[in-house]
């Protein structure tokens, strides 16, 4: 599933249009942080099918730090823009590309904020190879010594809310997420840059219909247990079942599960709303039930 990080570096041709924006000058940087043993280029690993999780351009600072730093995929160049100020993020980016030999843009603000499709891009994008998916198949047997924690995500749409469940994810160690390749948000640069980074680390599956992926997580052992706020139980009375291998889905914004999903699922879960309002963000949600599973792996161990 994961991929090799220590290929060597990418030896680019620099095929530099005329007008295209300078390449700032690097050389006189001090690699301050020793660096140097780290590459991204992949050229040693091969060739895998593009499957359209996307991730082509990434926007912000931290989003396009750990871009390098994860090393997983190929990086084409960066666009830094040239009235952007010091400071220990883009410091770290400017050395990282330097020790990869990845090209590094001077351009204008203004040309990044017309390039770019976040509203807030820090001044900073990298143009990069497309994210690779993780076979379902794959994910299911391959060899393992602990129980699986999975995320499904059930035609979430919404970029900023997708970041927000990925970076949670990534924060609670699920093993990969779940994701429908139809009526749902992929990789666009709005989620990338809401998941500051966590795209990099986390494997993510695409399945033609979740339904039928469920029906398989099921058939190799995975519990599945959906968040329904009309459940009877809720997250905290999952008690053994959170040692199993488990896969929390996540309704849509809005109307929550489909039907033929709620079907699929094992169990539903609910959490508990003490206050007035009856529900929480499906990013918040996701923390709460990905962690309280940790929480109940780590006390019963």
């Amino acid at each position: 599933m994961s991929q090799n990080r220590n290929s060597r570096p990418n030896k680019r041709t620099n095929r530099r249009n005329p007008n295209s924006p300078k390449r700032i000058d690097l050389s006189k940087r001090p690699n301050r942080t020793g660096r140097t043993g780290r590459s991204t280029q992949g050229s040693n690993q091969p060739a895998h099918k593009e499957h359209g999780l996307g991730g082509e351009q990434i926007e912000g600072r931290q989003a396009v730090r750990e871009l390098l730093l994860g090393a997983r995929r190929r990086v084409h160049e960066i666009w830094i823009a040239n009235d952007i100020e010091s400071s220990p993020v883009i410091d770290d980016i400017l050395e990282i590309a330097r020790d990869q030999r990845i090209q590094v843009m001077n351009v204008s603000r203004r040309e990044i904020e017309r390039e770019a499709r976040s509203e807030a891009p820090q001044g900073v994008l990298a143009k990069a190879a497309s994210l690779e998916e993780t076979l379902l198949a794959d994910l299911l047997n391959a060899p393992r010594d602990k129980a699986l924690l999975l995320v499904a995500i059930d035609g979430v749409t919404d970029p900023g809310n997708l970041g927000a469940i990925l970076r949670c994810c990534d924060g609670a160690g699920v093993d990969a997420v779940i994701l429908p390749r139809h009526r749902a948000v992929h990789i666009t640069p709005t989620v990338a840059k809401a998941a500051a980074g966590a795209i990099e680390y986390l494997n993510m599956c695409v399945v033609g219909g979740l339904p039928s992926a469920l029906s398989e997580m099921k058939s190799a052992g995975v519990v599945i247990v959906g968040l329904d706020d009309s459940a009877e139980k809720s997250i905290f009375d999952l008690g053994a079942i959170a040692t199993d291998s488990i896969c929390v889905v996540l309704g849509a914004e809005g109307p929550g599960l489909s039907r033929l999903v709620r079907e699929r699922c094992d169990s539903l879960a609910n959490i508990p709303m003490l206050g007035s309002l009856s529900s929480l963000n499906v990013s918040v949600a996701a923390a709460l039930a990905t962690y309280e599973i940790v929480r109940t792996r780590s006390v019963t161990k």
